[in-house]
């Protein structure tokens, strides 16, 4: 051992002995999270909201006092060695009432992070001697030289329930992901918001690229062992492998006797913003052109078959299911990465990341889930996107899958599906009346490819509330696209939502993506 490294072994063994932490001798992987994930699945949900000291509940703590709160950045950990990764907690309290306790781990051991006031600064806040050294944090920030060699940026955070956020270089924040999605959506039932309440932080050695964290993961139906990879890059990735354990019924009803039945078991669930884009017919009072986090869903089906699904903000919430039995990958995207779409200068959305889903194997049969609630302002997530697994996993038996999270701007995003819908414009027709117009372009290699005197043929049908009554294909010069007018005819007095769908194609091969949508009557 050289004499810097024994020097630093001292310095974190008079550190470990200030805070009063004991270390343990053991190896932290995938199976010891699971092992205590499996034993607190044999016992009821117990919320960590009840642990909360009252100083820091809603009622005491309120918004202008949280704000006073911040973290001091020289109090990182791991900055003072100068390691390739370092990490900020947030301060529970206010909003963020479950408090989660975090371990950092070596090869050798593991020993917990106890709250310490000194790593904040209270302002004029007298509330530091009040809060316990067990309380645990709201979350923790990750920092890494994401952007520039000689400046440590924000990587991600974990803050809230099972939600967290990561960035590729030179992106800001927009959509979340979360660790699991319990009934979202579904009319009948109230969602349940798992929580991530144990953390293992795996303390990086001088040269690592990639930080290595585990979870626990809790709620009243089911608990969770959660693995993350998070390398840093242009596109940042989280390798995930989990493994889920579900309560038995009688476990469930001692918390929640009206719990029902899962109904639907979201894996690698997606959360982001559309309050209105080019698509929207509901209109706003407001200057920008368009506001969203992401403007549509590109999903890679077991099949070959690759659609395009674009956002909106319906009146009522929207649920739309598509069957996708081996599903290759799915993500919310920002296609739109042009400013003056936006012309906001200063919630950047045209360099938020797009999240893609790539799963590990072959995640058999089931269903991917989009929905879409009404919201009125850019502040409420509103939509979410999730695959549920058709066979639900029995009581206290093992669940495992994997997959891979990439954080990508628009080069990256354009790879998954080079020929592909860049548009989609709503509105009325004056030929047939009561009829939408919807206005379609598609660009890519392909489509260039094309001759302007030999178009392609729109292939487009619709479901039976509705019928197709005219299209149109046209080479568009001014955009360099292939333009598709679709003129649908509702049934009148109907009120069910309409599908649609769109693929362009020369003889009998389906050229790009297919554009899919569903619309509903005013």
């Amino acid at each position: 051992m050289s004499r810097l490294s024994g020097l630093l072994v001292l310095i974190g063994s008079l550190l470990t002995a200030t805070m009063g932490i004991a270390a343990e001798s053991a190896e932290v992987n995938l199976d010891y999270v699971a092992r205590r994930a499996l034993e607190r699945a044999q016992a009821p949900f117990h919320s960590p909201r009840a642990d909360l000291p009252k100083v820091l509940q809603q009622d005491n703590l309120d918004y202008d006092k949280y704000r006073e709160i911040r973290f001091r950045r020289d109090r990182a950990l791991w900055a003072s060695e100068h390691l390739p990764f370092r990490v900020e907690f947030f301060h529970p309290g206010y909003l963020y009432q479950e408090p989660v306790h975090i371990n950092e781990f070596t090869a050798m051991h593991t020993q917990p992070i106890r709250f310490v006031q000194d790593f904040f600064d209270y302002g004029k806040l007298k509330i530091a001697s009040q809060i316990p050294t067990k309380t645990g944090y709201a979350g923790f920030r990750i920092l890494y030289a994401l952007n520039k060699p000689d400046q440590m940026d924000e990587l991600g955070a974990f803050l809230g329930a099972s939600y967290f956020r990561l960035l590729g270089k030179n992106l800001r924040y927009g959509e979340s992901a979360r660790g699991l999605a319990l009934d979202c959506g579904e009319g009948d039932r109230p969602e349940e918001f798992p929580i991530f309440t144990d953390w293992w932080l795996g303390k990086p050695g001088y040269g690592d690229k990639d930080l290595r964290l585990y979870a626990i993961l809790d709620s009243v139906s089911c608990t969770g062992a959660y693995e993350f990879i998070i390398k840093p890059g242009d596109t940042t990735t989280c390798s995930i492998r989990a493994v889920l354990y579900f309560r038995t019924t009688n476990n469930i009803a001692a918390v929640n006797p009206d719990r029902k039945p899962i109904k639907t078991i979201g894996l690698a669930p997606l959360t982001s913003m559309f309050w209105f884009g080019k698509n929207s017919e509901r209109k706003f009072d407001d200057y920008r052109p368009e506001v969203h986090d992401s403007d549509g869903l590109l999903v890679h089906m077991g099949n070959g078959e690759v659609f395009w699904r674009p956002l909106d903000n319906p009146p009522v919430m929207r649920h739309q299911i598509f069957h996708a039995p081996n599903i290759k990958g799915f993500g919310l995207l920002q296609r739109e990465r042009n400013f003056a779409a936006y012309q906001d200068m200063f919630n950047l959305y045209h360099k938020v990341p797009s999240v893609w889903v790539e799963p590990d194997g072959n995640w058999g049969d089931g269903d991917l889930h989009l929905v879409e609630l009404s919201t009125s302002y850019e502040g409420l997530d509103n939509i979410v996107a999730f695959w549920d697994p058709k066979n639900k996993p029995a009581p206290l038996q093992p669940f495992r899958f994997a997959y891979t999270l990439h954080w990508e701007g628009g080069a990256a995003d354009r790879k998954r599906s080079e020929n592909r819908v860049v548009s989609t414009r709503i509105g009325t027709d004056a030929q047939f009346p009561g009829a939408r117009q919807f206005v379609l372009d598609f660009d890519g290699p392909a489509f260039d490819a094309i001759p302007a005197d030999h178009p392609p043929e729109a292939i487009a049908s619709c479901s039976a509330d509705a019928r197709i009554v005219d299209k149109q294909v046209l080479r568009n010069p001014y955009l360099g696209t292939w333009r598709v007018i679709l003129k649908m005819l509702p049934v009148a007095g109907s009120h069910a939502p309409v599908d649609l769908r769109c693929t362009l194609q020369q003889g009998t091969n389906a050229i790009g993506e297919t554009w899919v949508y569903q619309w509903s009557p005013p």
